[in-house]
C-alpha cells in the first residue's frame, strides 16, 4: 500500500478509510480501547486508530476486506460468524472477527478463557458475546452449528 502523500501523522484508520476506501475497518472511541478499528499488522491484531501512517514501513496490513479468499470464499470464521447469527447491529464485528481471526491462527483449539482473553479489548455495545464465543468454537471445530431455527424439532417456535 502506498501511503506516501499522506501526512505521516494520520491514524492508519482514516489512511484506510479516506485514503484507499476500505471503509470495512470502523472509527469507534479513537483511543484504542474499544476494538472497532482493529486490522492486522504483520499478522498481529491492533489499533489502526493509534498508528500513525508516518510508523508504517513494508508493512503488511490486512483488514476486514482481506480475510475471504481471493475468489470471495469466506473462512470458516467468517461463516461461523454468519451461522451463529453473531451481528446485531453489526459496527463491531471487523474488529471482533480481526481479533478471533488472531486468535484461530494462534490458538486453533481455543478455551472460553484462551478466547475471553483474546477477545476482552473489543467492546459489543450489543453485548453479543456468547454468540461471539459460540462462533470462534464452531470455527475452530469445538462445537457443531447452531440451528437457530429447525421449525421440525421445534413445532414452529423459535429456540
Amino acid at each position: 500500500m502506498d501511503l506516501g502523500e499522506i501526512d505521516p501523522s494520520t491514524p492508519l484508520l482514516w489512511a484506510l478509510r479516506d485514503t484507499l476506501g476500505l471503509v470495512g475497518t470502523k472509527y469507534g472511541c479513537g483511543i484504542a480501547q474499544c476494538g472497532a478499528c482493529t486490522v492486522h499488522l504483520n499478522g498481529a491484531p491492533v489499533r489502526s486508530c493509534q498508528i500513525p501512517v508516518g510508523n508504517l514501513s513494508n508493512e503488511e496490513i490486512t483488514t476486514i476486506e482481506g480475510l475471504a479468499g481471493p475468489d470471495g470464499a469466506l473462512t470458516a470464521l467468517q461463516q461461523a460468524w454468519i451461522d451463529e447469527d453473531v451481528p446485531q447491529c453489526g459496527y463491531c464485528q471487523a474488529g471482533q472477527l480481526m481479533s478471533a481471526t488472531s486468535l484461530l491462527k494462534n490458538n486453533p483449539n481455543p478455551s472460553d478463557a484462551d478466547i475471553d482473553a483474546a477477545m476482552s479489548g473489543n467492546i459489543c455495545r450489543c453485548a453479543t458475546y456468547t454468540r461471539i464465543r459460540r462462533a470462534i468454537k464452531v470455527a475452530a471445530g469445538n462445537v457443531s452449528a447452531t440451528a437457530f431455527y429447525d421449525a421440525a424439532a421445534t413445532k414452529g417456535e423459535r429456540v
